[in-house]
């Protein structure tokens, strides 16, 4: 038996969906202000295939994030250096770091709906295990580092979302300054100089 392709018109409302969905998060104050009831009025379909096409609002909110994070994600597993796998840990830790740190500064509200979907922790998603992965096998390569789960977790903990939008939102923290500090925290967690210093 073949595999069905999906109708037409059932991916141009996923798009639609998703469209609609992208500016509710950016326009609204609070990401906890975007209902699916919002979003299926902002796209012109009917509630009934916004649950059938994403399940539900966590659901709708992770199709979002991949769907934006996709470019980064592509240039970690296939891309050239500094975030491609070719690339030694020392510069590819703080460059994936890096990324991440942007994106989040670039998605706030987004980022901080799918870090509260998380249910009991953010820690058992699987974005966040995906990238812990990716951060403990590269920074097990890493000569003199002993534990590069922890190394992991506390490197990952510096770009979440809720510190990114305290540090942006109610300590002023320019973006740029944010990343140096970041790159220099990378940096010591590494035993090596941040670039630029």
């Amino acid at each position: 038996m073949t595999e069905r392709k999906p109708r037409k018109d059932a991916a141009r409302n996923r798009a639609a969906v998703l469209a609609a969905a992208d500016a509710l998060f950016v326009r609204r104050e609070s990401p906890e202000d975007v209902t699916m009831a919002d979003v299926a009025a902002a796209a012109g379909v009917g509630k009934g295939t916004l649950f059938r096409a994403f399940g539900d609002r966590t659901g709708l909110i992770k199709a979002l994030y991949a769907a934006r994070m996709e470019p980064i994600e592509q240039a970690v597993e296939t891309g050239p250096p500094p975030l491609g796998p070719g690339t030694p840990p020392a510069q590819r830790v703080p460059a994936v770091l890096d990324a991440l740190l942007c994106f989040k500064l670039d998605n706030r509200p987004l980022a901080l709906a799918l870090e509260a979907s998380g249910g009991d922790s953010p820690y058992g998603a699987s974005h966040y295990e995906r990238w812990h992965a990716l951060l403990r096998t590269m920074l097990e390569r890493v000569p003199g580092l002993t534990d590069g789960d922890f190394a992991a977790h506390a490197l990952l903990a510096a770009v979440r979302a809720d510190l990114v939008e305290h540090l942006a939102s109610r300590e002023d923290v320019p973006r740029e300054r944010m990343r140096a500090r970041l790159a220099d925290f990378a940096a010591r967690v590494l035993g090596t100089t941040p670039a630029g210093a």
